[in-house]
């Protein structure tokens, strides 16, 4: 007898025990549960014991290091540029691609995903190359008195770098099923392009758009190979937090890394529940499309 059958008459049953096409409630929920236990959940809890075994005042000590939160700083504070650097220009590139039809479109289109495919030390060694202050773009750049390579701002190009692919690929899907006759009404009504766009446009994208900026964010974050190779890794001003992990780890301070690590979960966890709130309330607001 299924669950459903086995309620009384007249009595709903709960959402999430409803029929469906895999196997009973019961196998699937404990596999999916013992999954993430053994695949995520085990080894975050392992990292918070091993974090929590210095103490409250070692780990307060240790998170506060002038040179820790230097790297914190760079790491969250580039990661965050980064993702609503690519939030709007991935919409940009996902319109273009979805709209319109040009020659070389296709190719266009399979470019975007190379940084998934890529690398990421072989894309930071053609960043490093390309914005170095011989590089092709990194000489020009030099001339203006801008320089990339080996500053927070060679940081942030790695990001954008390697966090674009997930902002066009969540709105791209979108932005091929909003309904042209939309935007054609909002003209017949006498509405600029701006606020067309603002109006019928952007708002049942807002959904889209914040998944690829978490998903960027959360990218960005832990991103090493690509950054180390661009970034100089000059301590207290373009050294990031992964990497002063992996110089914890060489020096056998295994404390330390933990500590890092562990501010590092916890503050990754509270920004994407931050993004995940706001995208709920947006959601709700704007409704799915």
């Amino acid at each position: 007898m299924s669950d459903a059958a086995a309620l009384p008459a007249g009595r709903a049953a709960p959402r999430f025990r409803r029929p469906s096409a895999l196997p009973g409630f019961r196998l699937t929920f404990g596999i999916t549960l013992t999954y993430l236990t053994l695949i995520v959940l085990l080894p975050l809890a392992v990292l918070l014991l091993r974090a929590a075994s210095v103490g409250p005042a070692g780990l307060w000590a240790l998170v506060t290091d002038a040179r820790n939160l230097a790297a914190l700083k760079t790491s969250f504070g580039l990661s965050l540029a980064a993702a609503a650097i690519d939030a709007v220009f991935g919409l940009l590139i996902a319109w273009v691609l979805t709209r319109y039809r040009f020659p070389g479109r296709r190719i266009i289109d399979a470019l975007v995903d190379l940084p998934f495919a890529l690398p990421t030390a072989v894309a930071g060694i053609a960043l490093a190359s390309l914005y170095a202050p011989n590089g092709w773009l990194g000489e020009p750049l030099m001339a203006m008195g801008i320089k990339v390579a080996y500053t927070p701002l060679g940081i942030l190009v790695a990001l954008v770098f390697v966090g674009l692919p997930f902002c066009v690929r969540t709105v791209q899907p979108l932005v091929a099923e909003i309904d042209k006759s939309s935007e054609e009404a909002a003209a017949i009504l006498g509405a600029s392009r701006f606020r067309a766009v603002v109006t019928v446009i952007l708002p049942p994208l807002i959904p889209a758009m914040l998944t690829g900026f978490a998903l960027a964010f959360a990218r960005a974050v832990g991103e090493y190979g690509s950054v180390i190779f661009v970034a100089g890794n000059l301590p207290y001003v373009s050294e990031i937090a992964p990497l002063l992990i992996v110089i914890k780890l060489e020096e056998f301070n295994y404390a330390g890394a933990t500590a890092i690590a562990a501010v590092m979960l916890l503050m990754s966890f509270a920004a994407l529940l931050a993004i995940n709130l706001v995208q709920d309330f947006s959601r709700r607001r704007f409704g799915h499309v």
